[in-house]
């Protein structure tokens, strides 16, 4: 098994050894002359080492669409500009997009996302290929599809496909406006029958939940505490328009909420009660949504948004740093039900490197708030993956082909 010694690294405001051994940190510290062994050795001088980010909620190919559809609201946004592309697309296109979205979250420190879009093989090819982790969502959407794609997702998910040490099966009912109550019902019952995580877009917009208002006398999070969702297994995007009511239904079954800030503000969707939330004590993560509503991918601004407005939005509470931090990383980690996203013995080896001489994080007394706040993304380094460099001096081998690639499929169209 290989075995990686990160050799006086700044962890936790010490100067340290790590160890890896094949895909966990198996031990921090103290390492002794039988630890380093035959062990390949990291000289991490002058680097800081953090957890690599998780992202909740991300439709990875959607970076062909970056910049495609500006300052429209989401329902317009949607039916008008990018359904009908998505029609057109191609499982070569969603492998193209989904390298290029996967080498942006590589490059700014995250390893593991949550994806929801179509062509969920060619997603799968990517992810193996570039050593990222995933939870590829088998996505359900009855009102955009024919049954006959329904009932193939349903069989695919029923026979655990493409599962494999990096890739996760979640199931993933697109949203209560585009996906029948007779599917979303089955879509908990295989959920809870098979050990998936349930992921589903819920109270993006105050026009969804006027609908759901006006068409059952219920919100969106009632309807799914009707249909039984809600639960430990169930992760929500978006999350922006909650009751009190939803909040206490969301604490009480452990459901968890991922916060997709950039997303919210570009679309005009609306700011998520983030101090109510924190108060209320609601399970949170972040997710930086697709590229085509972010236009990034980079889940260090929307960890800097939420800290920030939790401080000043109605409710206001003060978030700590390390807090913010955690809502990447460990808290989505827990949603999804893996082992990591932090750095503790006997966890997986998921990490980023930071240059600690970068302008940027200078001078660190609190290594966590300059990594929060600040502009710090071009101090990575490194990135480790399931114990492996992902990337290396800043580099993710096959970056300028993945690029050049998709500038060529564009522009041949």
């Amino acid at each position: 098994m290989t075995k990686i010694v990160l050799k006086s690294v700044f962890f936790n405001n010490q100067v340290l050894d790590v160890l890896i051994v094949g895909d966990r940190y198996q031990k921090i510290g103290h390492l002794t002359s039988e630890d380093m062994d035959k062990a390949h050795v990291v000289d991490c001088s002058n680097l800081g080492l953090l957890p690599g980010f998780y992202n909740g909620h991300c439709h990875s190919a959607m970076t062909l669409f970056r910049g495609l559809a500006d300052d429209i609201p989401l329902k317009k946004w949607l039916e008008e500009y990018i359904w009908p592309r998505e029609k057109l697309l191609t499982p070569k296109d969603v492998y193209l997009g989904s390298r290029l979205a996967i080498l942006e979250m590589i490059k700014s420190g995250t390893v593991f996302f949550s994806d929801m879009y179509w062509h969920r093989e060619a997603t799968a090819k990517a992810v193996e290929e570039m050593g990222v982790r995933c939870a590829l969502g088998v996505t359900l959407a009855d009102k955009l599809q024919d049954s006959i794609a329904t009932q193939n997702s349903l069989k695919f998910l029923r026979e655990h496909q493409l599962e494999s040490p990096l890739i996760s099966l979640a199931v993933m009912p697109h949203s209560v406006y585009t996906v029948s109550e007779k599917l979303f019902r089955e879509s908990v019952q295989i959920a809870k029958e098979e050990g998936y995580i349930l992921h589903t877009h819920l109270s993006e917009t105050i026009e969804e939940v006027n609908s759901v208002k006006k068409e059952r006398g219920l919100t969106p999070v009632d309807l799914m505490e009707k249909w039984g969702a809600l639960g430990e297994n169930f992760v929500a995007a978006h999350c922006v328009h909650f009751t009190e009511s939803d909040m206490q239904k969301f604490r009480e079954s452990g459901s968890y909420a991922i916060l997709n800030l950039c997303s919210n503000f570009k679309l005009s969707s609306g700011i998520p009660p983030i101090g109510e939330f924190i108060k209320g004590k609601v399970k949170l993560g972040l997710g930086t949504d697709g590229a085509s509503s972010n236009n990034s991918l980079d889940l260090r601004e929307t960890m800097k948004f939420v800290s920030l407005l939790a401080k000043v939005k109605e409710g206001a509470v003060f978030l700590p740093a390390k807090d913010t931090l955690d809502m990447a990383t460990k808290n989505v980690a827990e949603a999804y039900g893996i082992k990591g996203g932090v750095i503790e013995e006997g966890y997986l080896a998921d990490g980023i490197l930071v240059d600690l001489n970068h302008p940027a994080l200078n001078p660190y007394h609190n290594l966590w708030s300059n990594w929060v706040y600040g502009s710090g993304n071009g101090s990575i380094k490194h990135v480790i993956c399931n114990g492996k460099f992902i990337m290396e001096n800043g580099h993710v081998e096959g970056e300028e082909e993945i690029v050049e690639e998709v500038k060529t499929l564009l522009f041949n169209r």
